[in-house]
């Protein structure tokens, strides 16, 4: 799976244990075709009639690559692969395909997603990834709270160590749906915040997937928080959408992660068309992790890390600013396994730019191990193709290419989140 010319240090480096700093835990249960379908679909829907989202990049990855570690032939076609897949169960699938992955170390956003039958992904929960709502079911008309893998889990089906990313947004509706008056609401998100984060290694905010990344830079005055917290306790189970909170809720995510030394990712790019109503109707591009310059310059002083996750098809703006701000760090995530074959080029354009000490490897496992797996084998072969290219053309040395591997499969994500 790598090119046969590269050097064995280089190789050895490409093939070294992973540091997966952004996953999500995988289904637990046994799956049906069409609900297998619904998650190997970038929108949650089910295929028009007649045809099957096996025929997409993804689909056909799973069924050349996936298939083998369930010991059937490559290209297995989709029946057998999904019978096998059922005869094996989703415990042992979900065993070979994350231990296959080769990760030492999950980070994992473990919030779950409530889900509601019958919902859009233009009136997802906060908790949900963008438009990658469908890959939990959102769009599927699948209800209840979904069975997956707790970040425990997850180390333990890997063989690997496993902690938490804390997402704010759910916190921020637990809080909300406990509070009485705006002023406990306040108290207590800050409190809830302070105690979530002493457990995790990281914080995520989706706000890019709610209201787009064009962030005011500056906290918001407190009365204006108070008034806005009173209407969101008057109707605590909607989305957040309000600005002055959602503001607010940054802000006080920013002051936790200074307090612990912890890094705030934002979800960007991928999936991220926003959706929320109350700031504006959603546009192409909001999730342009560009537009988040300015807020990002606000937290320079600070020494809070920014971490952009999926940031495809806007890494080039990604790793744009990943150079200019020291404090600023890129991924593209699931657009690897989800480009699949092209996925060489999205990396290779993300090395364009971007400062090697500023790119971290990422799954953006979700839903089906298959995701982990195929994420960190796109990973590593988009990798070694641009490995090979600079080898070849003498722009690095044997020495350069395998220290490059080691720093963005793993040395970085180490030292950003103090591993």
């Amino acid at each position: 799976m790598l090119p046969a010319d590269l050097p064995g240090t280089a190789r050895d480096a490409l093939l070294a244990p992973l540091v997966d700093h952004h996953c999500h835990g995988v289904r637990r249960d046994d799956l049906s075709r069409a609900q297998f379908e619904l998650l190997i679909g970038d929108g949650g829907n089910p295929a028009p009639p007649g045809t099957t989202h096996f025929d997409t990049p993804f689909g056909a990855a799973v069924r050349r690559w996936c298939a083998p570690l369930l010991d059937l032939e490559p290209h297995a076609p989709p029946a057998v692969y999904l019978a096998r897949r059922a005869e094996l169960g989703a415990g042992e699938v979900n065993r070979r395909l994350l231990a296959g992955a080769g990760v030492v170390a999950f980070l994992v956003d473990s919030s779950p997603d409530d889900t509601s039958a019958g919902s859009s992904a233009g009136s997802s929960e906060e908790t949900s990834d963008g438009a990658f709502d469908g890959i939990f079911g959102l769009t599927g008309g699948v209800s209840g709270d979904l069975d997956v893998l707790s970040a425990a889990e997850m180390g333990r089906h890997g063989g690997a160590a496993a902690d938490e990313i804390v997402r704010i947004e759910r916190i921020e509706r637990d809080v909300a749906g406990t509070a009485e008056i705006a002023v406990d609401y306040l108290d207590t998100l800050g409190e809830e915040l302070a105690a979530r984060a002493a457990r995790a290694v990281g914080l995520k905010t989706v706000i890019g997937t709610v209201c787009g990344l064009d962030v005011d830079p500056a906290p918001p005055a407190r009365g204006a928080v108070i008034a806005a917290a009173n209407r969101r306790l008057a109707d605590p189970k909607e989305t957040l959408t309000d600005p002055f909170l959602l503001r607010h809720l940054l802000w006080s995510a920013v002051d936790v992660a200074r307090e612990r030394g912890l890094p705030l990712q934002f979800q960007a790019g991928f999936g991220g068309v926003a959706s929320g109503a109350s700031c504006g109707a959603a546009e192409p591009h909001r999730t342009d992790p560009s537009r988040l310059s300015a807020f990002a310059g606000a937290l320079q002083p600070l020494g809070v890390p920014v971490i952009l996750l999926h940031c495809f098809p806007f890494h080039r703006q990604a790793a744009y600013l990943a150079g200019v701000f020291p404090h600023v760090y890129v991924d593209v995530g699931l657009a690897l396994p989800y480009t699949a074959a092209a996925s060489a080029r999205v990396l290779d354009e993300l090395l364009e730019l971007a400062p090697f000490h500023k790119l971290l490897f990422s799954s953006g496992c979700r839903a089906l191990a298959e995701t982990g797996y195929l994420g960190a084998l796109y990973y590593r072969q988009a990798l070694g193709a641009a490995l090979a290219t600079r080898l070849g053309t003498g722009e690095w040395s044997a020495a350069d290419a395998a220290r490059i591997a080691h720093m963005i499969g793993s040395g970085n994500a180490r030292r950003v989140y103090r591993l």
